[in-house]
């Protein structure tokens, strides 16, 4: 199928590139000797795990559904981690995955006969209290009052029998300096314990397939890991699964006037790529600028009511005209999975641009979606 008549809105997964990023991830892998699992947060296109599959260990969760997701369509190492877990939930967790991580003693304990019977391998989340998100809390575990992992103060080694891992995760779209100043900090409050355990999970936010990460610099620091405290080192990046690995193909649905031209599109930032409002941030947008860039120059917007749900403001070489398709870039990751249908907005289809330029429709979504979520 050619891409230009697939359906508009449409999320398209980049196999080439996808790939290229596994090969890259597979690299690190056997160099350093660690374990990579796709952190399904960021990525749960199960059409393309196959693939992802020949290159790295497993998946990690945030709870159950995601965690039967890579138990099924996986089928290698399954991790989970959550701030809290059910009772029901739980026992099937224990069923279905071999790593468990628990964010709090108090979750450990109330669990211990449970994952002691089931025989899986549990772990607790620290937290280092070293911030390196700069201005963004909302994505900083180490801000003051985070809820997520224990910090130095109220970690309890009388509760570390059977306990065989730590894990921290503090980073979002970074480099490995970031990396390596926290695993100081990590080592310098919990290093002690790591002599105990059986591995460590450095979790995710590492954008290691960016053109600019020092690759070399990571494999080095793993190996010192492995070979000073004798453990498995887990990475969990989702981001750089997929960086660059997809596109949102959108038409141009109407263009009004107010001061400026705007282009209502068929797809929309709070619905279907709503980190654009949440972070916020300017999605890339093919062969476009910033406005004063280029001669022609519009804003993006979409056809929700919502007055705000607006992309951005752009510029390209030529006019643009109703019924044109434009392409957002880089949108294989948290837009698909964080996507929603309000306003009654349909869900964009999902294809699959293959190596050799043709395109596969895997999915399209239509009124029972938008309906079953709602009684």
């Amino acid at each position: 199928m050619r891409r230009d008549v697939l359906p508009t809105p449409c999320y398209i997964i980049d196999e080439a590139k996808l790939q290229s990023n596994l090969k890259l991830l597979h690299y690190v892998e056997q160099e350093s000797g660690c374990h990579i699992l796709l952190a399904q947060k960021a990525f749960s296109c199960f059409a393309v795990y196959p693939l992802i599959a020949q290159y790295l260990s497993g998946t990690t969760a945030s709870g159950l559904y995601e965690a039967r997701l890579g138990h099924e369509e996986f089928r290698k190492e399954n991790h989970v981690f959550a701030p809290a877990y059910e009772p029901g939930e739980f026992e099937e967790l224990c069923l279905i995955c071999d790593h468990i991580l628990f964010n709090s003693f108090n979750q450990l304990e109330k669990y211990r006969s449970v994952w002691e019977k089931a025989k899986v391998s549990v772990g607790i989340r620290v937290n280092p209290e070293h911030s390196t998100q700069g201005d963004h809390a909302i994505y900083d575990p180490c801000a003051p009052g985070s809820r997520l992992g224990v910090t130095a103060g109220n970690f309890r080694p009388d509760l570390l029998s059977g306990v065989e891992g730590l894990h921290f995760h503090t980073l979002c779209e970074q480099n490995f300096d970031d990396l390596l100043s926290t695993f100081s900090a990590f080592e310098e409050k919990f290093g002690k314990y790591l002599l105990q355990m059986k591995w460590l999970n450095l979790g995710g936010g590492h954008h290691i397939t960016r053109e600019d990460y020092d690759v070399e610099g990571l494999i080095a620091l793993i190996r010192r890991i492995r070979e000073k405290y004798n453990v498995e080192v887990y990475l969990e990046p989702g981001e750089a699964i997929a960086l660059q690995a997809g596109w949102l193909d959108t038409e141009v649905m109407d263009i009004v006037d107010n001061d400026m031209k705007i282009l209502i599109l068929d797809a929309s930032a709070a619905c279907h790529m709503p980190d654009v409002l949440e972070m916020p941030y300017r999605p890339p947008l093919k062969d476009a600028g910033r406005i004063g860039e280029k001669p022609f120059g519009y804003r993006l917007s979409s056809r929700t009511c919502l007055a705000g749900d607006v992309i951005g403001d752009y510029s390209f070489d030529h006019e643009i005209q109703i019924g044109e398709r434009i392409t957002f870039e880089d949108m294989a990751i948290y837009s698909m999975v964080k996507n929603n249908t309000f306003n009654g907005m349909p869900l964009p289809a999902i294809a699959i641009q293959h190596k050799d330029g043709d395109c596969q429709l895997i999915r399209q979504f239509g009124y029972e979606d938008f309906k079953c979520r709602l009684s």
